[in-house]
């Protein structure tokens, strides 16, 4: 059986799509100093590479699918296919200035503009009227400024960072998560296709498991009508007690909604509510 070749992003990302492959049934073993990380099925093959590199590399044909932001997906313009938006290692890709800087003195000189992303920079900058100069940069952007710098594009958080360094956000180019994309070619493959989807499917329903619980409760037969709208992703499990004595009812509901579903279920006379996580929701 050919094996599908994937790209795992070292640095930030790593973490949580080990995380998700772990949860997916796939644990990543990864000794120190290598890139070829041992998988949990014989047919995946995986290697280490930065985020910035699996668009290019997948368009290439070397690789069949991985993971990057979507920053660097628009940065390089790789022609991939994107299978799936993790939502996580979100960030946002902003232009930030000196904080005595204001449009008037950026519109009056030639600015020195230092990122790591050149293509996105050169388009917003051109789109905007500035005159500028691109100044490539390899990690730690924030520090450029005043002196080498007039102004930086690069990704932030929370945008900590850009004011323990004295910026501003004046801008914000463009919005970014964590994606699963593939090469074209691995997807017109059958074989791989059928391994790319069925990967997706375990990822999607290890992210929805993550963000809904169960409820199990007992429902006395004579509170049962006033909680028969119970919400669920589809509908309740209801189950007859031992002796005619009411209902067992599992609902699968949004984490966020337990605070104040918990208090109200008591209230309509539910009784043994027991709350407890899920790994996989697949719909």
């Amino acid at each position: 059986m050919e094996k599908l070749k994937i790209l795992v992003p070292k640095g930030r990302i790593y973490e949580n799509v080990s995380r998700l492959f772990l949860e997916a049934g796939f644990p990543i073993s990864l000794a120190d100093r290598t890139y070829r990380p041992a998988m949990g099925a014989p047919w995946l093959d995986a290697k280490i590479m930065k985020p910035q590199n699996v668009g290019e590399l997948l368009e290439l044909g070397s690789h069949d699918a991985g993971f990057t932001g979507i920053d660097w997906i628009t940065e390089s313009g790789a022609d991939v296919e994107e299978i799936l938006d993790l939502g996580f290692d979100k960030v946002k890709i902003v232009a930030a200035v000196p904080q005595d800087y204001n449009d008037a003195k950026l519109l009056s000189k030639k600015l020195v503009v230092a990122t790591e992303y050149v293509n996105i920079a050169e388009n917003w900058l051109k789109s905007s009227g500035y005159q500028y100069r691109i100044l490539r940069t390899y990690g730690a952007t924030e520090v450029f400024p005043p002196d080498d710098a007039d102004m930086i594009i690069d990704n932030t958080s929370s945008g900590q960072t850009l004011k323990d360094n004295g910026l501003k956000i004046m801008g914000v180019l463009l919005e970014s998560s964590t994606r699963f994309v593939a090469s074209r070619a691995a997807l017109e493959n059958p074989q791989k296709r059928s391994r790319i989807e069925e990967l997706a499917m375990l990822f999607r329903a290890v992210l929805d498991g993550r963000d809904r619980v169960m409820l199990e409760m007992n429902i006395p037969k004579e509170q049962f009508e006033s909680l028969e709208s119970l919400p669920a992703m589809r509908s309740p499990t209801i189950a007859q007690l031992y002796g005619d004595a009411g209902y067992a009812v599992k609902i699968a509901v949004n984490k966020n909604e337990v605070p104040e579903m918990i208090p109200k279920l008591k209230k309509l006379g539910a009784l043994d509510i027991v709350e407890y996580d899920l790994r996989k929701v697949v719909q």
